[in-house]
């Protein structure tokens, strides 16, 4: 099996809890948090993980919260490289109210690289891939990281023959996919600013994600729609795979989820509408957990199932 190689240079430790009603100027008490690793690419790197598989996770941490992002994908026994920094690596915060369901997600900036720290992940990267293997960026850049980084990850991954998976949003993600990239997740948000438009529609998605692909150096879309699913688009197939309704505790980390899967079955040798169908299974499983929980595989296997009995020949 092809290997897989996660990066992440905007890494967190997710801290959650619940709180019976959110008042303003009053003292909360919080039940006891639950600490997670977090990150685009860690989250895809503890998805595979929970599914059975296995990846490479390469992430710049620094400070105690460093340490403790170590500890915890250890106790995950995820396969890690971390790369120093000098600043404290961000803590994010997710508050759910259990008096109406509503999650409260706080999310921090995260600390400034510096240009030889942020240099080291892609000097590693460049050592630890070879050809065939599944390169998979996801999540923000931290401050200090040039808007171009995944632009360089797209470069390094071509030079090497590997496949570049991207999922992130905004200017990072306009110059990554112009530089090429294997695979894109967008959003219907982020396939109009891929194609250049002000607005997607059930109407015209299918033929804009065709053109984008025509036009570019991409050979898979898989668009996110969220509860309606995901729509499959290469340059000769296309199909929508409807998702499974479920009751939804927490939407964190269910694109890392989606991602995860996606790989996964990629890496496994998977058809291209197998590998789809499994994202959305396992996107749509996480969000049937609380907290930052991900995917699990028990209910990632029965989503798989009812989505495989319920597709439209």
């Amino acid at each position: 099996m092809s290997k897989i190689i996660t990066i992440t240079v905007n890494p967190a430790i997710d801290k959650s809890t619940t709180v019976d009603g959110i008042r303003p100027n009053s003292k909360l008490r919080c039940a006891e948090p639950v600490f997670d690793a977090g990150g685009g690419g860690i989250n895809v790197s503890r998805a595979i993980k929970k599914l059975g598989g296995s990846s490479l996770c390469i992430y710049l941490a620094g400070g105690s919260p460093g340490t403790h992002l170590h500890s915890l994908l250890e106790q995950e026994e995820i396969e890690q490289q971390q790369l120093h920094i000098k600043k404290w690596t961000r803590e994010n915060l997710s508050v759910t109210d259990t008096a109406n369901n509503h999650q409260y997600r706080f999310g921090m900036p995260g600390p400034v690289i510096e240009e030889k720290e942020w240099q080291q992940g892609l000097e590693l990267l460049e050592v630890c891939m070879a050809e065939g293997d599944y390169v998979v960026a996801s999540g923000s850049l931290a401050p200090g990281v040039p808007v171009d980084f995944y632009a360089r990850i797209a470069q390094i991954t071509q030079k090497q023959m590997a496949k570049f998976i991207l999922d992130t949003s905004g200017e990072p993600l306009l110059l990554g996919a112009k530089a090429g990239v294997y695979l894109l997740k967008p959003n219907l948000g982020e396939l109009s600013a891929l194609c250049g438009v002000s607005y997607v529609s059930a109407m015209n998605i299918e033929d804009l994600a065709k053109t984008y692909l025509k036009n570019n150096s991409c050979e898979v879309l898989v668009i996110s729609m969220g509860p309606k699913g995901a729509l499959l688009v290469t340059r000769d197939h296309t199909e929508h795979i409807p998702a499974p309704v479920v009751h939804q505790r927490s939407t964190i980390g269910a694109g890392d989820s989606m991602v995860g899967g996606m790989v996964l079955s990629m890496a496994q040798g998977k058809s291209m509408t197998e590998m789809a169908r499994y994202g959305v299974a396992c996107g749509t499983a996480a969000t049937m957990n609380p907290g930052t929980q991900l995917c699990k595989k028990e209910n990632v296997d029965t989503l798989y199932q009812w989505i495989l009995s319920n597709q439209i020949p």
